[in-house]
């Protein structure tokens, strides 16, 4: 029994995980123009289950028989976009907060632009510093 359980739970997983695979979340980047894309972000919830049977070996005709099932189940819900435009990144909501989740993936966009000006200040003083030592 424990093999033909084991197959439909390997099934199951294999299908959900071809489901929600990353582009499933964040999307392909849409070109609007020469300086603005849009990259929608999405969320996804999946449920799983699965069961099975084994009939008592005390009955040798019912050595063979095996009854079992699996299920799962999915949902995507569109959380917002990312629009880069002249290479500032902003996130546009759909729907207001609903959770930590949300926020997370709203702050996302600053945090990105913090770390990218941070790194290019301390490029621009390496360049600077290099420059003065020469």
């Amino acid at each position: 029994m424990s093999n033909n359980v084991e197959n439909l739970m390997e099934v199951t997983t294999d299908k959900i995980k071809a489901l929600a695979d990353v582009d499933a979340v964040v999307g392909n980047e849409v070109k609007i123009s020469e300086n603005v894309s849009v990259i929608p972000v999405s969320k996804i919830s999946y449920a799983f289950a699965s069961g099975g049977t084994d009939f008592s070996n005390k009955n040798p005709n019912n050595r063979d028989l095996f009854g079992g099932g699996a299920g799962s189940g999915i949902t995507i819900t569109p959380v917002g976009f990312l629009v880069i435009n002249n290479g500032i990144v902003s996130f546009l909501q759909i729907e207001s907060f609903s959770g930590a989740f949300d926020r997370l993936i709203a702050m996302a966009p600053d945090i990105f632009n913090k770390i990218s000006a941070s790194i290019k200040h301390k490029r621009e003083e390496k360049k600077n510093n290099n420059s003065e030592n020469l």
